[in-house]
């Protein structure tokens, strides 16, 4: 299973959805996700690939990590596992 399917299954978990329904281009609102659903969905994706994400709750401006849409936080948990890999 690739990265965007892993990570497009745990946001449809998250969201109650089947992985069909989550677009690269949905926001995590428009799925109904809330901020305390993106903690649990950025628990689930640092367990699922064993990565730290960075992501300071208090300005999320100011974080590395995308979180704005799906594809965003795909490819922020590619450039985290690249970094990981060395």
């Amino acid at each position: 299973m690739s990265v965007t399917d892993r990570v497009i299954a745990i946001i449809a978990e998250q969201a109650v959805l089947e992985p069909s329904d989550v677009s690269s281009d949905s926001t995590l609102e428009d799925l109904g996700i809330d901020s305390l659903g993106l903690v649990e969905c950025i628990f689930s994706i640092e367990e699922e690939f064993d990565i730290s994400v960075p992501l300071n709750a208090n300005v999320p401006t100011e974080s590395n990590f995308d979180v704005s849409n799906v594809s965003s936080i795909i490819a922020g948990v590619e450039k985290l596992l690249q970094v990981q890999k060395g």
